[in-house]
């Protein structure tokens, strides 16, 4: 697993990252947020760890880049020595996904990762539950309908997998781009409906609904 960890006091900087490490992540640092804002729009990475008070843009002005400027939905954690309710209703209302207050335990750290990863299914090893016929495999790219395996290609892949932990809310087209391609390899809309019917044909039609003038709906 990709993580990018944005904070600017040094040595927490090499101890987090040489935890993270430690469990099997790689890890990118950035020490100022225009960096971290600029490496999270041309790459992908599985989370991000960010700290609220770093030079040029803060923490949550990373964030909000993120989440209005850019329809990025890239899980974040804030790291933040804070204390106070403003700041932490500050980052929920910015769209973060969890906050940690300074000082922590890495094993606080470590169990907030994995909570984080269960609720994205980020590098899961469990198979997704379709329906009662239908399994899905992120990590093998395939789908086992009826006891018989259907590979899928990375990005079909990639965008049930989107589909899947965002169930029952309408996806825009924009935002499937923005979480699943990065800037230099974007498709056209057209792209995106023959991989959207792929699935369609593989999954039934049903329960990747088309939302007219806006995108689609995983049920």
């Amino acid at each position: 697993m990709k993580v990018l960890l944005l904070e600017d006091d040094s040595a927490l900087s090499d101890l987090l990252s040489f935890h993270l490490e430690d469990k099997g992540y790689e890890v990118i640092t950035k020490n100022n947020g225009q960096d971290a804002l600029e490496y999270l729009i041309d790459n992908k990475v599985d989370f991000a760890l960010l700290d609220i008070n770093t030079p040029i843009l803060s923490g949550l002005e990373v964030l909000r880049a993120l989440r209005q400027d850019y329809k990025d939905n890239t899980p974040v954690i804030v790291l933040t020595a804070y204390q106070d309710t403003k700041h932490l209703k500050e980052s929920f209302e910015s769209g973060v996904d969890d906050y940690i207050k300074k000082p922590f335990d890495l094993e606080e750290l470590d169990q907030r990762i994995m909570k984080l990863c269960k609720v994205f299914f980020i590098e899961q090893n469990e198979k997704l539950k379709i329906s009662d016929n239908i399994t899905f495999d992120p990590n093998l790219c395939e789908l086992k309908i009826d006891n018989k395996i259907k590979k899928l290609a990375l990005k079909e892949r990639d965008i049930l997998k989107y589909f899947y932990s965002h169930k029952n809310r309408v996806i825009s087209s924009e935002e499937l781009l923005q979480n699943i391609w990065t800037y230099e390899e974007m498709p056209t809309d057209a792209t995106i409906r023959v991989y959207i019917k792929n699935l369609r044909e593989l999954i039934g039609k049903h329960r990747i609904k088309t939302i007219r003038a806006i995108g689609y709906k995983f049920e």
